[in-house]
């Protein structure tokens, strides 16, 4: 909801921009808009919107209760796969989310929230455009314990940031 507000306040920013600023701000609609936005929490320029799920990576990282073996993908992959990457990091994150459901893990919530950040942050888009076709499935990757997985993840989603 958070990035919706964001995304509205953006494009209303940058219609102040290229319309007449102080025309708008005329009618109320304009000023309760212009108020809203200017109230909406800046994030750092060019933030990743990665970063509420690096912190969530960080919580569990350390976690002992959970032990299984996960498809990770490469941190090196063709730039043209890092969506596909990270769609496979994220399909790998629900594992490790039924594992804790079953097991009752203490970090089950942190899980749960890089699971539902990374659905939001990845969206509808399809993998079936020509770059992604050249791309590896999530399965032809190697399994890796919990720890080496979490840190590739970290990789990966550090090198999307920059």
């Amino acid at each position: 909801q958070k990035m919706h507000l964001k995304s509205i306040c953006l494009q209303y920013q940058l219609y102040l921009l290229n319309s007449h600023f102080f025309g708008l701000l005329k009618n109320e609609m304009g000023l309760i808009i212009f108020f809203l936005c200017a109230s909406v929490p800046k994030t750092a320029a060019g933030q990743c919107k990665w970063a509420e799920v690096l912190k969530d990576l960080e919580q569990i990282k350390t976690s002992k209760d959970i032990d299984v073996s996960l498809y990770t993908a490469n941190t090196d992959e063709d730039v043209k796969c890092q969506e596909p990457v990270m769609r496979c990091f994220f399909l790998e994150t629900n594992v490790i989310l039924q594992e804790c459901l079953i097991k009752n893990c203490s970090k089950t919530q942190d899980v749960l929230n890089i699971w539902k950040n990374g659905n939001i942050s990845l969206g509808k888009n399809k993998l079936n455009s020509p770059t992604s076709a050249k791309c590896k499935e999530c399965e032809e990757y190697e399994e890796k314990n919990f720890t080496e997985f979490i840190q590739s993840f970290v990789k990966v989603i550090q090198k999307e940031c920059k």
